[in-house]
């Protein structure tokens, strides 16, 4: 068994990120999925979505098919988010699952993604979970055939602490025909004290430009009505090449696909230009992801956070004022260790200011190995419940009431599938607001005019004009 070597994210070395292309699966392994089925279920960011896409295009050229449902799998895979406890807890109550599947029937078990590079994650799998066949890291999904092929009696942990090389040109079995992502960069420099994914995904590595835009052109090619750009943070995209995350999303923009998303952006590294480009460029849609995490400044520095309150909200003010509808979402943490009463009124203060379209919000998780889970904390679990309850009813308000600003207003829909409504189609206007449509089956795939006829704080009801 190889056992894996963890490194301290900081001490990585900054040497040129190299470039390996032209990925194919070597032709010993075609044939080792022949008539069996995979499976895989993705936690977390749209990161490991990505991920899981190009894990299924190598595992189909293996000859495996895909399934719905584990229970018809001869291979399972887990690709795993190690942002927050909750996604640990759902991963080790599936392996649960998947122990007693085995025990009747001959299954192979995989655990892949972030918690794969979380060194107590892989003790307890080698230690305690020995049904598990293999472990792979987020640095060597490129290994899987080899991976696979090699598990028998003894399993295979293999996991890179980092990697200096971005793979080209791997398969992929993308989820839709109509809408996708694609990655600018990958890992992330910042290093803010409650998060692990800098030791999950390594520093920053930036795509090549050229790279990029030929994928988009490629999916312009293809149909694709939309495409999201991906990075941890976006706005840095580029620093290692001499390029900037604006001018990548202006040639991006060229290609002519429709509709242009990026997440996420870092409100310390987003730069005034991305709003006059937003501006002059109708394909890129009015609709930005932007973390402020708290609304405290003693709280933003303890987290690592490289800006102030004011500094964040008159960047949403400037976006306000100048986009046009644009919708403005955020990440907020609270009960990050020692928060007061105080810090968290600074936090809905900083809401009431900016009256997000929406919000992800959390109770702070200590992830073992950040800075922060180091710190003594003295909030009690009650207190962070009651906090986020509070945080949440005000999101609620003012998520319905910019859902109510656009009832009897006609809005620009890509449709999406169907969706579990009766004689409705599920879609997402321009401002990334989901919206329940009725339509038909024809429908689908298609960016289509339709009228706003309901508002609730989380959706919207509509019909095709």
């Amino acid at each position: 068994m190889k056992i894996p070597s963890f490194l301290d994210a900081k001490k990585r070395n900054k040497c040129k990120t190299s470039i390996i292309r032209n990925y194919i699966v070597d032709n010993k392994y075609i044939n080792i999925g022949l008539n069996k089925k995979y499976f895989i279920r993705t936690y977390g960011c749209q990161m490991n979505e990505r991920d899981s896409e190009t894990i299924s295009g190598i595992l189909e050229q293996m000859g495996y098919e895909k399934v719905y449902n584990y229970m018809d799998a001869d291979l399972v895979l887990l690709n795993t988010c190690a942002i927050r406890e909750n996604a640990h807890n759902k991963v080790f109550g599936m392996l649960g699952r998947l122990k007693n599947l085995k025990e009747s029937k001959d299954i192979v078990i995989g655990f892949c993604g972030c918690m794969a590079q979380e060194k107590d994650v892989v003790e307890e799998i080698i230690n305690n979970k020995k049904f598990v066949d293999f472990v792979i890291g987020t640095h060597n999904i490129n290994e899987l055939p080899r991976i696979i092929s090699e598990c028998g009696d003894d399993r295979i942990i293999e996991v890179l602490s980092n990697s200096d090389y971005i793979i080209e040109d791997m398969p992929s079995k993308r989820e839709s025909k109509y809408k996708a992502f694609v990655n600018i960069s990958y890992g992330c420099d910042n290093f803010c004290t409650y998060c692990i994914v800098p030791y999950t995904r390594g520093k920053e590595k930036s795509r090549l430009k050229e790279d990029i835009i030929n994928e988009v052109k490629e999916l312009v090619n293809k149909g694709y009505k939309e495409v999201t750009l991906l990075g941890q943070n976006v706005n840095s995209y580029g620093k290692d090449l001499g390029y900037s995350f604006t001018e990548l999303l202006r040639e991006v923009s060229d290609t002519g696909i429709e509709r242009l998303k990026f997440v996420t952006s870092n409100p310390w590294d987003f730069k005034l230009e991305i709003i006059d480009l937003m501006v002059n460029r109708k394909n890129i849609v009015p609709y930005i992801h932007l973390p402020v995490q708290s609304g405290s400044n003693s709280i933003l520095k303890s987290m690592g956070r490289k800006y102030t309150r004011e500094q964040y909200i008159e960047l949403v003010n400037n976006i306000r004022n100048r986009v046009k509808g644009c919708s403005i979402t955020t990440d907020i943490i609270v009960g990050f260790p020692n928060e007061s009463d105080e810090d968290f009124k600074f936090t809905l203060d900083l809401v009431n200011k900016c009256k997000f379209d929406g919000a992800y919000t959390f109770i702070y998780s200590p992830r073992f190995g950040t800075p922060a889970s180091l710190i003594e904390d003295c909030v009690s679990f009650v207190e962070k419940e009651e906090r986020l309850s509070d945080l949440n009813k005000l999101i609620n308000k003012y998520s319905l009431e910019s859902n109510e600003k656009l009832l009897d207003k006609v809005v620009s829909v890509l449709i999406d599938n169907k969706s579990d409504k009766d004689n409705m189609y599920v879609g997402y206007t321009d401002t990334n607001k989901l919206i329940n449509v009725k339509c038909d089956y024809n429908c689908i795939g298609k960016i289509l005019d339709v009228k706003v006829t309901c508002a609730k704080s989380w959706s919207l009801y509509g019909e095709v004009l």
